[in-house]
């Protein structure tokens, strides 16, 4: 699913963590992929809004680290390991939106790691 997408999404974290290095605050990762995505000429959409609605109200709110090209959710971690729960809050996101596929990278003193998660809810309503 998206694998030339995916590729280009990763070389930029790749890129990123090359040139910053490990030790830096999400935040630094989270702008510095942003500049990457835009050099890359990805469209793409940092810290977008999601409601959380249960029985048709909205009881909170999400944000998205990054929407890509419109399809590929973007979600910056730093740190060792990206606990399960991570990974089910992205699932959510991903069914909550209809979007078919994620990205979550985590920022390690080794290097950055990326996991792809993908909605097997997705429905194309295009």
């Amino acid at each position: 699913m998206y694998p030339d997408l995916s590729f280009r999404i990763v070389k930029v974290l790749f890129e990123v963590y090359k040139e910053l290095g490990p030790g830096h605050q999400e935040k630094y990762y989270q702008r510095a992929t942003a500049l990457g995505l835009t050099n890359e000429k990805l469209k793409h959409k940092e810290q977008l809004y999601v409601p959380l609605v249960f029985r048709g109200v909205k009881i909170g709110k999400n944000f998205l680290d990054f929407l890509v090209e419109d399809v590929i959710v973007l979600e910056l971690k730093k740190g060792e390991f990206v606990p399960s729960i991570i990974y089910q809050q992205v699932e959510e996101y991903l069914r909550s939106i209809n979007k078919p596929l994620a990205i979550v990278a985590n920022f390690t003193s080794k290097g950055v790691r990326y996991k792809r998660v993908i909605n097997k809810d997705y429905k194309d309503i295009s």
